[in-house]
């Protein structure tokens, strides 16, 4: 099992512990994405490198390839791809929603068919804790059904009402000893989203996380909400804001009081030339840096910025060299990283 304890607050950003059984984890933190067992580019080496504490995996991914089974087979996640520290997976249910016409959702579960080879396959609550627990990860999620932004009210509605059914049987289904976080639903409606706040956060959970949101609303409407929920959420454990995650977004997420981030945009901007600085966001491929001496950011202390020029980055851009993939998205990780350690050294210094 896991447990969290606030260490220090201010305002209504807290910094905290959370411990499991593959580590600690200080708080708050950003979980580097590995979907599909592995972040990016990068090895558990240098992700440790440039800081990461935790990492997110997915299991609608990892039960399509390399199955259960495999992963079963060599002892478990952590030992599958070689990273010894937390690891949390997402149910999937965001990933079932975004596959529209390939899915079918009643009560019972949902039902699919694989974007990798059209085969059919089914989730269902249980079955959703059944696999990430024989994944053998340190936080397993609860299957929800995620409403489209702009999906109509009685949509939105049936899809909160169904994630709180889905809740209550995950909860029932979880083995003894595995954490299990509920999520709350409820579309662009806050007052749904407020009421089914106190719904999962009133059910035994080790946390609860915030999902659906950035899926069409407008950003402002994102921040209410955030600011808005975060402190209606239990106080005694982690708040997860799932998957969203600019260094702007976690800022304000953090002083509304949510301890856990995850976002694919450092590996997914990596991929497209964009690098995360102090001075702001850069594109590589721009013309002045070709013959440019000076890392990517003086004020970093990643491998890449210690051992590198913005010219020498330039050329793997241009060249389409593999290892700008390793490079660049360790940069953005270690810039991320950071911004959450100064984030929690901020509340800590001026908290209680």
């Amino acid at each position: 099992m896991i447990s969290f304890s606030r260490t220090a607050r201010s305002g209504e950003a807290r910094a905290g512990h959370l411990r499991t059984p593959h580590g600690d984890v200080a708080t708050p933190a950003f979980m580097p994405v590995g979907t599909q067992a592995t972040v990016k580019g990068l090895t558990p080496a240098d992700l440790r490198g440039c800081g990461a504490t935790i990492v997110l995996c997915n299991t609608y991914h990892l039960m399509l390839r390399p199955g259960v089974e495999s992963i079963r087979a060599a002892g478990g996640l952590h030992r599958f791809m070689a990273w010894d520290g937390p690891i949390l997976t997402d149910s999937g249910g965001y990933q079932v929603f975004s596959l529209g016409p390939l899915v079918r959702i009643d009560d019972q579960q949902a039902v699919f068919r694989s974007h990798v080879d059209g085969s059919t396959w089914h989730l269902s609550p249980e079955r959703a804790v059944e696999l990430q627990a024989a994944f053998g990860v340190d936080i397993a999620m609860a299957l929800d059904q995620c409403p489209a932004g702009d999906a109509p009210a009685d949509a939105v509605a049936e899809a909160t009402a169904r994630t709180t059914r889905w809740a209550e049987r995950s909860l029932l289904a979880r083995p003894a000893g595995q954490a299990l976080f509920g999520i709350v639903q409820g579309g662009a409606d806050l007052e749904l989203r407020l009421q089914h706040a106190a719904t999962i956060g009133a059910m035994p959970f080790d946390g609860v996380a915030l999902g659906g949101l950035a899926v069409g609303e407008p950003p402002e409407q994102t921040r209410a909400m955030i600011e808005r929920i975060a402190p209606r959420l239990p106080d005694d454990r982690p708040r997860y804001l799932m998957g969203l995650g600019t260094p702007e977004d976690i800022t304000f997420a953090v002083r509304a009081g949510f301890d856990l981030f995850d976002c694919v945009i450092p590996t997914r901007e990596a991929r497209h030339g964009q690098l995360y600085t102090s001075q702001g966001r850069l594109h590589i491929g721009n013309a002045r840096f070709k013959d440019d001496p000076a890392p990517v950011d003086p004020a970093c202390g990643c491998e890449t910025c210690a051992t590198f020029s913005r010219a020498y980055l330039r050329h793997l851009w241009k060249t389409r060299e593999v290892l700008w993939q390793r490079l660049a998205t360790l940069h953005n990780l270690r810039f991320f990283l950071d911004h959450l350690e100064r984030l929690r050294a901020e509340i800590v210094a001026s908290g209680r």
